[in-house]
This record gives structure tokens, sequence and C-alpha cells, in this order.
């Protein structure tokens, strides 16, 4: 009799992980599951440790159906990796290495996207003496003093305008002594080099979105501002499908239509800390 019943059990327990395997499998080839429907962006450390992300994703989903899984690195990085095929879609910001990933036929098309502006942040004693609106005359002071100075040297958009504006002052520190002191290359995104320089007491060059994030700030405040050569645009570019087949070029096509929409240039604009705007959308449809 025990024999029988433990038959039973058996048989019973083998239709129940049959069963269960069948409804899993059923499962996860559902056309409804949205398993699929994810795109992998390239971005900047900037968009993603202001915080932007975390703000615009649940509402871009909401709109499309699309999970948006981020990669943020520097722009040059994001760059790479649509060269790579390892994106469906880069949004960064450094327009000269934009407009050469879409020479090269990497991307299909540019949209500009917001803007903001970089700053120079530093010690609220300035040593250097650098506050004003004069980037230019800032660096050269800063150089002067050989005040401690924190880049990001991580071929991102930040780090190529902090290299852009340190040619027009007629000054390459990393190149002029690579062992002064005052000069510190991180390699790293822009959160972690603005630790360094609150730890240094150090200047650097930041985008107001990542320092207006930014907790761990110390002595440091703003100090530069209001450049207009401080502008700070960001683009967003699918990836060609041409040169990777593999690219989800629909369902980034439809992110980036999102992006660029009214309501998606609303919600970028809704983004703010302690009521402070920290981008500003400014697509504009052509034709």
């Amino acid at each position: 009799m025990e024999q029988v019943v433990a038959r039973a059990l058996s048989r019973l327990s083998f239709a129940w992980i049959a069963a269960s395997v069948v409804a899993a499998v059923l499962l996860a080839s559902s056309p409804s599951t949205p398993a699929q429907d994810f795109i992998t962006v390239a971005s900047t450390t900037s968009t993603e440790q202001s915080g932007l992300f975390k703000h615009l994703l649940p509402e871009a989903r909401k709109a499309t159906g699309i999970e948006v899984r981020v990669v943020a690195v520097g722009t040059g990085q994001a760059l790479d990796m649509g060269r790579r095929g390892d994106a469906d879609v880069v949004f960064v910001h450094d327009l000269v290495a934009e407009e050469r990933f879409l020479a090269e036929g990497w991307g299909v098309k540019r949209y500009p996207v917001m803007y903001n502006d970089f700053v120079i942040v530093g010690p609220k004693s300035d040593p250097a003496g650098a506050k004003g609106n004069d980037v230019i005359a800032a660096l050269k002071k800063i150089a002067a003093a050989q005040a401690p100075f924190a880049s990001r040297a991580d071929n991102s958009g930040t780090h190529a305008a902090e290299l852009r504006y340190w040619k027009m002052a007629g000054i390459e520190p990393a190149r002029m002594n690579p062992k002064a002191a005052w000069y510190r290359e991180t390699g790293s995104g822009m959160g972690p080099t603005l630790n360094t320089a609150s730890g240094m007491n150090a200047y650097a060059l930041a985008d107001r979105g990542t320092w207006l994030s930014f907790k761990n700030r110390g002595e440091l405040v703003i100090l530069v501002e209001g450049d207009t050569k401080l502008f700070n645009q960001y683009g967003v570019m699918l990836v060609n499908p041409a040169k990777h087949p593999h690219v989800k070029k629909e369902l980034g096509q439809k992110f980036i239509d999102w992006i660029v929409s009214p309501a998606g240039q609303a919600t970028i604009a809704a983004y703010k800390i302690e009521g402070e705007q920290l981008f500003f959308p400014n697509y504009k449809p052509q034709g």
C-alpha cells in the first residue's frame, strides 16, 4: 500500500514540475512580456549623477513602454560605445565630437535636447582671486598662483570643454609640467572629481547640474559663472543600424522622439533641486 501511495505522489510531483516548466516557457515567450522592450543608452556621468535620469526615465517608460538601461561614462567613452555597437542611443555633450561621430557614419541624426552651463567651483577663500564671470581670466589666475585644480581627465564632454578653455588661456597645465602638484588629474566622473576637489580644497570645472546635486561640498562654492563660453549643450543620437544591424532602431527612435516631444521636454524642465532648474530643454523641430 505504501508503495502505491509513493508512486502516486511521485507522478503528481512530476506532473506539477512539468506544468510549472510549461507555464514558465509560455510566460517567457508571451508577446505581452516586455523583456525585450529595452534599449541601452550610453550617456554622461553628468546626466546620471545630477539625478536627471532618475526623474526622466520613469516618465519615458510610462509614455513609451520602453525600459532604458543607462551606461553612464564620459562623452568620449559613450561615443566609443556607439562606435562598437554597444549602445542603441548616445546622449552626450560635446558638439565637436558628436559632429565627428555623425560624419564618420556612426550616428543617424543629432537632436539638440537641452542645455545648462559649466561653472568653476573652488574654495570660498579663493586664493587665486579667480572669482568673476570670465572663465579664461580665471584659469590664468589659477595657473599663475599654482592653486590646486582637479581635472576629470577622462575624455568626457566636461574634460573636453576644460581643455578648450585652458588652450584659449594659452596654458596646457598637464604638458607644462606633468609633475606639477597643483594640477590633479582624477581620471574619473564628475561626482568623484568634485569629491577630490572638496578633499583638496581645489578648483574644478563642473556642470551646474551635478554641482547642484552634489552634497560633499566642504568649503567649495561657485566662483566663476555667467560667461557665454560656459554654455553646455546636450544632444541625442541613434546609433546607425547600417553599421550595427542589431541596434534597436525602432525602440531607440521612439525614445528619442519622446525626449524631444513637448511631454519629454516638459519633463526635463520640471527637474529641479531646491527649486532650481538643472537643465533647460531647447529642441526645435527643423523644416
